[in-house]
């Protein structure tokens, strides 16, 4: 069964408050701020033993025991807003809830000991302060998961996959290349190419790991549903702009009047999910607008937003419809073909369009079906929708109590179904939760890709790469440059990893300027 969280616990907070409420008012500020603290570390202690409690029959991997109950920790520490007692505690140089991700009780616990001595008064007997060894398990299971997956590395930075294409089939020391070059890790996209490709990719693969004498950890992703444009009805000039109407339909049509836009959905059945006042959204993002109206043919969009110059309208251009639950079956027929590949050949078996645990228990029914050690074969959940997002905690624990787990965020596709002003937002969030989780995370999706398409990155590329370096690996895409973007990104990530980890920053010596700290000042 899926994993579920205890309704019981708003009513033991709503106890708690009213305990708190009903006790003596604290003498002083210090005095307060102490009965707060303690009162936050107790209610996270039972509350998140009781969510771990509803999820235990869902854990199977002993080594993920510790993992779930930081996460419900975790969890449940986030469900009110903390800004205001961080603020307060900063006060006293006590800042560190806002690290708390992989140690929640030995944060809260660490905090509450020195507030205790600030306040000269005895910790209560259940609050110990930790040992750093304890302090610091988290980081240590989350470096075992993320070799479990992606192998060792030595450089102190995180991982880099890369997204293999076809020459990596046709030439045998194009992989060797990249291993030699800092590639950790490989993917290969079951969205393009066959079988026959995929087993030259594997093959030229194993020769690299001769060669250089490690391991080359293999991802394939199953590719999904695609929603995409299958046919396309245009004017002479194909571009479609701001302003204009666009025809959604199931089969093509003749003579639909003023309309000179149309487009068969692939799969048809999104379009008995779509509705008036839904949004769709043309070849990632670059237009959009909404449903106006329904035919007998089909639904009509108006095109509000996107470049201005407009897109070219084309076949096989992706389609999403943000907001929108598509009923679609996450597991397509042809995935079940490709499991039979992947099962044999992969270290990692991507996921696309994973919404729910039940799609979890759906692929890992597949797996178990086609291999005995299925659970020794590691799942990367792609989070590409709001559904995904919202139901992140649940697909975690269903599928890392089993097996091992990595979180990719893809951010094409999630821009575009959640918005990008809310990307950035979002990307951070299933940041923290993937380190409650102790759960490594991939941050994939145009990473340095004008180096990679083009030869040459953007400075806002440079940026974004930098900050990639938080995530335990990043993804690059495949493009006629790879090889110089593996260097670059190998580079930037080693360099950026002398200054954090995670969100906190390791304050390694600066040298960018001066020591030479006295100037003359002189009059203007």
């Amino acid at each position: 069964m899926p994993v579920a969280v205890p309704a019981a616990l708003s009513v033991t907070r709503k106890r708690q408050m009213e305990s708190r409420n009903r006790g003596a008012k604290p003498r002083n500020d210090l005095d307060e701020l102490l009965a707060e603290l303690t009162a936050l570390r107790n209610r996270v202690a039972t509350d998140g033993s009781m969510v771990y409690r509803a999820w235990r029959s869902c854990i199977e991997r002993r080594e993920f025991r510790p993992s779930a109950m930081n996460f419900a920790h975790y969890l449940d520490l986030r469900r009110e807003d903390l800004r205001p007692l961080q603020r307060r505690l900063m006060a006293f140089g006590l800042s560190s809830l806002g690290r708390a991700e992989g140690r929640v009780l030995a944060t809260l616990d660490a905090v509450t000991i020195a507030l205790c001595a600030l306040a000269r008064k005895p910790a209560r007997k259940e609050i110990r302060a930790p040992l750093p060894k304890k302090f610091f398990r988290g980081e240590r299971i989350l470096s075992q998961n993320c070799e479990v997956l992606f192998g060792s590395q030595e450089a102190g930075r995180g991982r880099i996959l890369v997204t293999l294409d076809t020459q990596a089939a046709n030439d045998p020391e194009f992989i060797l290349q990249l291993a030699q070059k800092g590639a950790d890790a490989l993917r290969i996209n079951c969205a393009h190419d066959d079988h026959d490709v995929w087993s030259r990719m594997v093959e030229n693969l194993r020769h690299a790991e001769r060669k250089i004498g490690r391991k080359i950890p293999l991802l394939i992703d199953i590719a999904g549903p695609k929603v995409r444009v299958a046919e396309v009805v245009t004017p002479a000039d194909n571009r479609l702009r701001i302003g204009d109407d666009i025809l959604l339909s199931r089969d093509l049509v003749p003579n639909v009047g003023d309309i000179a836009f149309q487009v068969r959905c692939e799969p048809r059945e999104i379009l008995d999910d779509v509705t008036i006042g839904d949004r769709v959204a043309i070849d990632d993002g670059k237009l959009s607008g909404p449903i106006i109206r329904r035919t007998h043919d089909g639904l009509v969009a108006r095109m509000e937003k996107g470049r201005l110059k407009g897109v070219k309208l084309k076949p096989q251009k992706g389609l999403n419809f943000p907001g929108v639950a598509l009923k679609l079956d996450p597991l397509t027929p042809q995935d079940l073909i490709d499991l039979d590949f992947v099962i044999q050949n992969a270290d990692m078996v991507g996921y696309s369009f994973v919404q729910s645990a039940d799609h979890v228990v759906q692929l890992q029914r597949e797996l178990a079906a086609r291999r005995t050690d299925w659970r020794k074969l590691a799942l990367v959940a792609k989070i590409e929708t709001p559904q995904s997002v919202h139901n992140l905690p649940q697909i975690i624990v269903q599928t890392a109590g089993r097996q091992p787990l990595a979180i990719m965020i893809a951010r094409g596709d999630l821009g575009v179904e959640i918005g990008f002003t809310r990307l950035a937002e979002m990307q951070e969030e299933i940041l923290w939760l993937c380190e409650a989780a102790h759960i490594p995370a991939i941050w994939a999706t145009q990473v340095l890709e004008g180096l990679v398409t083009k030869g040459l990155a953007s400075r806002g590329e440079m940026t974004d790469a930098a900050m990639a370096g938080r995530a335990e690996c990043v993804m690059l895409n495949k493009g006629a440059n790879v090889m110089a973007a593996v260097e670059m990104l190998d580079r930037l990530m080693r360099r950026m990893a002398e200054h954090q980890v995670k969100k906190t920053p390791t304050l390694r010596a600066l040298h960018s300027w001066s020591e030479e700290l006295t100037i003359n000042c002189r009059l203007p």
